[in-house]
């Protein structure tokens, strides 16, 4: 583990390589799992006070639902706030394009400029997972490795994208440029003593 400005962030973030290939997956981490995107309470504001927004780049499902429904809710097995699922694990903020891939509903919204909150964090940082130990005072950064994301490993290696490059806007979006910069010196630091 390395520790970034009190945050220990696992080495495999910046071993590992990966990249996205939602043409292979078609987005499936927006359709499987067992439980939404872990959210903060800001999220939580923020999707409540624009759901009717978000509302028109849903399906008809997930309006229906979202009429009755906050769209978060508290998973007691994993103590975690997320996005409220369908029956069938799929996210109700997930919408899909033209080509069939699942994406956010909220990215959609917010990529039209109609709102200012791109999507939760814990999505746009995967496959970084954060844990948070209150009563410790630390915060922690895996990753999080998934059956699902097998192309997007084999992409990763094919281009040689390391994780924390590929999650680099997420990183800076959540702790600012100056700790993506440290993440990315100490990165440096390890492949110069690996060589």
């Amino acid at each position: 583990m390395l520790i970034i400005q009190d945050i220990l962030v696992s080495e495999e973030i910046i071993e590992e390589q990966f990249a996205c290939d939602l043409n292979a997956c078609k987005g499936a981490c927006c359709v499987e799992g067992d439980y939404g995107a872990p959210l903060d309470t800001d999220e939580m504001a923020l999707i409540e006070k624009y759901k009717d927004i978000i509302l028109d780049n849903l399906p008809e499902r997930s309006r229906e639902y979202l009429k009755n429904n906050s769209g978060f809710e508290f998973y007691s097995e994993y103590k975690v706030w997320g996005t409220s699922c369908h029956d069938d694990g799929a996210c109700v903020f997930m919408t899909r394009n033209d080509l069939g891939i699942a994406m956010c509903g909220i990215e959609k919204t917010w990529r039209e400029g109609n709102i200012p909150f791109q999507k939760p964090i814990s999505c746009h940082l995967y496959p970084i997972r954060i844990s948070t130990n209150e009563f410790v005072g630390f915060e922690a950064w895996n990753y999080d490795r998934w059956d699902i994301c097998s192309a997007a490993c084999d992409r990763g290696k094919k281009e040689s994208i390391p994780l924390y490059k590929f999650v680099k806007d997420a990183i800076v979006r959540k702790k600012g440029e100056a700790f993506y910069e440290e993440l990315d010196a100490a990165a440096q630091n390890m492949k110069n003593q690996s060589n």
